[in-house]
């Protein structure tokens, strides 16, 4: 009965370490959420204000392209902000802070620690995505086809997209020395958001068949995609079974190469 006992004694000794280093984190972001919103959802919001409002208002784009829009720049919000939220402080850990070192000292294993991270950038991802959407509703006005109806389907592409991105923030954060980060931002996350079917439907790429199968190795194509599906259904979708195979395939990806990076950078 003893080893029963104590496999169930430091099972519970993890869980409250874990529990206490996500409360560490939330109680940081919570202080800098001002900062963390400015940061993450000020473009998608410029974007909005520009593509959702004015050009509609002068006639250069139909009110039909709110409906396309409006999901492509939650995904936008979503997805930088959880790669943001992982990969920022885990450079900073692994660089000048040197804060990883007492996390490692702490009696958990390495892949607790790096599932505190991601849980953490998934709740800072959804936070993002919930402050974008009612703001870009109340910019852009009316918006045909918009609907919550499938509020359950909008929780899930919700969840998987901002656990896949904060899983690519976990590979990043591991790989990407503090003199790089800005690079990394510049020469990665730019191309991604531009070629992630964000401003406009993946099946309208028809008319570029090669950009169209190329662009389907950005996992923010999936979730741009998936967020169309859920939100503004009339709009030409990639299938929602499609959607969710992929984000599993891309998380179990980006979950294997980020612990193998993280394991072996806090080993190192």
């Amino acid at each position: 009965m003893t080893a029963p006992l104590t496999d169930v004694a430091q099972r519970a000794t993890a869980g409250r370490i874990f529990l206490a280093l996500l409360r560490r984190d939330v109680r940081v972001a919570r202080r800098e959420l001002p900062y963390f919103l400015l940061r993450t959802t000020l473009q998608p919001l410029l974007f909005i204000v520009v593509f959702g409002l004015l050009l509609p208002r002068m006639g250069f784009v139909g009110e039909s392209y709110k409906a396309a829009l409006l999901p492509g720049v939650i995904a936008v919000s979503l997805a930088f902000s959880s790669v943001q939220s992982v990969a920022l402080p885990m450079v900073a850990d692994f660089g000048w802070t040197r804060e990883i070192e007492d996390r490692l000292l702490a009696p958990i294993s390495i892949e607790l620690i790096a599932l505190e991270k991601i849980v953490s950038g998934v709740i800072q991802g959804l936070i993002a995505a919930l402050f974008v959407l009612p703001l870009a509703r109340l910019i852009m006005g009316p918006i045909a086809g918009l609907t919550i109806a499938h509020f359950a389907l909008v929780i899930v592409v919700t969840l998987l997209g901002a656990t896949a991105f904060s899983m690519l923030g976990l590979l990043m954060g591991a790989v990407v020395n503090p003199q790089q980060i800005g690079l990394m931002f510049s020469v990665v996350v730019a191309p991604m958001i531009f070629f992630g079917c964000a401003y406009y439907p993946w099946q309208n790429l028809s008319i570029f068949p090669a950009m169209k199968y190329a662009v389907l190795l950005n996992p923010l194509v999936y979730v741009s995609e998936g967020m169309r599906g859920v939100l503004t259904p009339d709009m030409p979708h990639m299938d929602l079974r499609a959607v969710s195979g992929a984000l599993i395939v891309i998380i179990a990806i980006f979950w294997t190469l980020g612990m193998r990076s993280f394991t072996k950078r806090a080993m190192g």
